[in-house]
């Protein structure tokens, strides 16, 4: 009767303390799931920044080749302007010179639609720049998603092999995880990373 008694017991400080390893799988898992989720998001956002960017300069070089082409019509018609006696034809010339290099003007630069050359530049870069942040959190996110996984990799092996310095270590890389994933949220520049 007592050794069925100690085994009981036995049992019970065993059940207790795989519970207590559960919660911290349990934690762990809760933090890998956050930052798996920030981590889909950040990568989400740096492919849009990227096609949006992607898209600007697009807008730009069409642009550049209209300019350059319009630019090259005005010289092209400033040559023959030179060559005209007539001077009816060399007003409408000068007239036509002036509208091609103010579109091209317009072209190179328009601040109040935020679609010439330089403002289109402008845009692409801070697409680019909000690219960058997206992919540092996105690399935070990824590290603290590892740690939180191998974390509770650790922990499951802790149940198996009754080793309770698994479970500390597993804590250890809990805590890393959240400090990287924090790192992502607030300061991804603070560490760089690959």
């Amino acid at each position: 009767m007592a050794e069925v008694q100690e085994v009981a017991e036995a049992a019970k400080e065993i059940s207790s303390e795989d519970r207590k390893i559960a919660l911290v799988i349990a934690i762990l898992a809760l933090f890998l799931s956050f930052s798996e989720v920030l981590g889909k998001g950040a990568q989400t956002e740096a492919i849009s920044a990227d096609v949006e960017s992607a898209n600007y300069w697009s807008f730009f070089q069409a642009k550049t080749i209209r300019m350059t082409t319009v630019h090259t019509a005005a010289e092209e018609l400033r040559l023959t302007a030179a060559g005209t006696a007539d001077q009816t034809a060399k007003a409408a010339m000068e007239k036509q010179i002036d509208a091609w290099e103010k579109a091209a003007a317009r072209y190179d630069s328009e601040p109040e639609t935020g679609e010439g050359r330089k403002e289109l530049a402008e845009r692409a870069k801070h697409q680019e720049e909000e690219r960058n942040v997206s992919l540092a959190k996105y690399h935070h996110y990824e590290i603290a998603s590892a740690a939180f996984q191998i974390g509770i990799v650790l922990s499951s092996a802790a149940v198996i092999t009754g080793i309770v310095a698994l479970v500390w270590f597993a804590g250890l890389l809990g805590i890393v995880g959240v400090a990287i994933t924090g790192l992502g949220l607030y300061a991804p520049y603070l560490i760089p990373l690959p």
